[in-house]
């Protein structure tokens, strides 16, 4: 059986006039599938916040590395929002506190503000003192993951993956360190805890100059603070061995304030309530599960243009390489033909390749 050139030509407009027709905004769990489908992996990330009040995390990701779907935005108590993050992805996670922004979303936060002057960041990072989360996704291989308290620590956070292989082991920090953070660290009245580093700027408490090595620089009064305080955090630059943490395969749950909830058992903390984020294009359900945490929001991530690096602090990253995201649909060349008519078997691989060609295109 035999199609005529026109009729080919006729099937190709209907598909592109549906393809254009059904290209809505793709879930989460959709896009997740399609990348899934070629090839293309990736880990969801889900931010939490337990506290009390508004926060406004800020997203850096590294040099060579896209950016995700948002670089900063806010986060009401008991909300949360998801992120897709394609393998080889790394970066870094705050929180913002104290924050001002008007109607055009302009303004600045009292802590970790990343100097850009409105919600989003656009590839600053955070001014210390910011506890941090930090991520290098794997490519096909270990993620490694860590809290650092290096550049100080404004407040609480918890990472836990979900649904990878290995130790996945949770980290963070769930101590109240602005309560025991001495004076000549403090910052305000209270609601950040500066490093060492900062406050004082001598080679010995940053690890440079002739400390900058782990034989010559070595935990600190200060550091030892943090540690006791948070013995799964990085203390200092080279504290490696006891803040350093790897799964493979994994989503990801970023929770701030985790001991506001309180239910709090273990490891695992209490539902946040769904509710829309006004302005995000993200729909919040009940009937989803990410990390443990049921009823959390699907959000439909976009790459874009890659990020710059802030200043290293050396919490990790020296052995952590940076990722890139390197994702391409790999397309074989279709033998032209010179006959006015295709076979049935041609139409349909032609259709297909089209088909998935579509896929990427919207994806």
């Amino acid at each position: 059986m035999e199609l005529t050139l026109s009729s080919l030509i006729l099937t190709l407009i209907v598909l592109l006039a549906t393809s254009r027709g059904k290209n809505k905004p793709k879930t989460k769990t959709e896009k997740k599938k399609t990348l899934l489908f070629m090839g293309v992996s990736s880990a969801t990330f889900t931010f939490v916040n337990r506290c009390d009040y508004t926060i406004w995390p800020g997203i850096l990701a590294n040099a060579g590395s896209s950016t995700l779907d948002s670089t900063g935005f806010e986060l009401p108590t008991d909300s949360s929002r998801s992120f897709l993050a394609p393998t080889g992805w790394s970066g870094r996670f705050w929180a913002r506190t104290g924050c001002n922004f008007d109607g055009s979303g302009a303004g600045s936060c009292n802590t970790g503000d990343c100097g850009s002057g409105q919600v989003e960041c656009g590839g600053l990072g955070a001014a210390p003192p910011a506890t941090l989360a930090e991520f290098t996704l794997g490519n096909g291989g270990q993620d490694f993951y860590d809290v650092s308290l290096v550049d100080g620590y404004n407040l609480p956070m918890v990472v836990e993956g979900s649904g990878g292989s290995g130790l996945c082991a949770s980290t963070g920090c769930v101590a109240d360190v602005n309560q025991q953070c001495p004076s000549e660290l403090k910052v305000g009245d209270g609601e950040a805890c500066k490093s060492a580093c900062e406050a004082f700027g001598s080679p010995e408490y940053c690890c440079s100059g002739d400390f900058n090595s782990p034989s010559t620089c070595k935990p600190s009064v200060y550091s030892q603070m943090f540690k006791a305080a948070c013995p799964k955090s990085y203390s200092y630059a080279y504290d490696d061995a006891t803040s350093t943490f790897t799964c493979t395969g994994a989503d990801y749950t970023v929770t701030f304030c985790p001991s506001s909830s309180p239910s709090q058992k273990s490891s695992s903390y209490a539902t946040p309530s769904s509710q829309q984020q006004q302005g995000s294009g993200l729909e919040n359900s009940g009937d989803g599960s990410t990390s443990g945490y049921p009823g959390t929001t699907t959000t439909t991530g976009a790459a874009g243009s890659g990020g710059s690096s802030s200043s290293g602090t050396g919490s990790g990253e020296t052995m952590l390489a940076d990722g890139s995201y390197l994702a391409g649909l790999a397309m074989g060349d279709s033998p032209r033909t010179t006959t006015a008519s295709l076979t049935v078997i041609s139409v349909l691989q032609f259709i297909t390749c089209l088909s998935l060609m579509f896929t990427f295109c919207y994806l």
